[in-house]
């Protein structure tokens, strides 16, 4: 065990507090997808999320990128599908190949959640200066490298 402090506690303390406000901040989000009147899942929203990002994409990418189960993804598309908020059309080189995107309805939806992120986004650094907020990124990166390059991980 590699130890960077004298408290062998400490790490555990910053776990535990990265955790909790994870769970704290995911637990708003998912309030605002109950409580909101799109009846969406948290993951109803990656989803619509990633098709934002990458138009015109497939399952096939969708399973790659989240390295959810093709049935799971099938259920969430065909989900937000029957919402109207995503739709497809066969790919014009290869027929058999889906490409999706989302519907007028799901690019308003979208943006109405994205707005509640920045709001949440916003309560949760309130008070902190710009730097603050900086030196924050980049103990967390320090952090997320360390645990990344962990040996024997892959």
């Amino acid at each position: 065990m590699i130890k960077s402090t004298s408290d062998p506690r400490l790490a555990e303390d910053v776990f535990e507090a990265i955790h909790s406000l994870m769970h704290q901040y995911r637990a708003q989000q998912y309030r605002a997808l109950r409580d909101g009147p799109y009846d969406l899942t948290h993951m109803e929203y990656k989803v619509l999320s990633f098709f934002v990002r990458q138009p015109q994409a497939t399952s096939s990418d969708l399973v790659q990128h989240s390295r959810r189960d093709k049935a799971q993804v099938a259920r969430l598309i065909k989900g937000l599908r029957d919402k109207g908020l995503l739709e497809g059309a066969a790919d014009v080189k290869d027929r058999r190949s889906i490409r999706l995107r989302l519907t007028e309805a799901g690019m308003s939806v979208h943006r109405v959640l994205e707005e509640e992120r920045r709001y949440l986004n916003g309560l949760a650094i309130q008070g902190l200066e710009e730097g603050e907020c900086r030196t924050l990124i980049a103990l967390l990166e320090r952090v997320r490298s360390n645990v990344t390059s962990v040996p024997g991980d892959g």
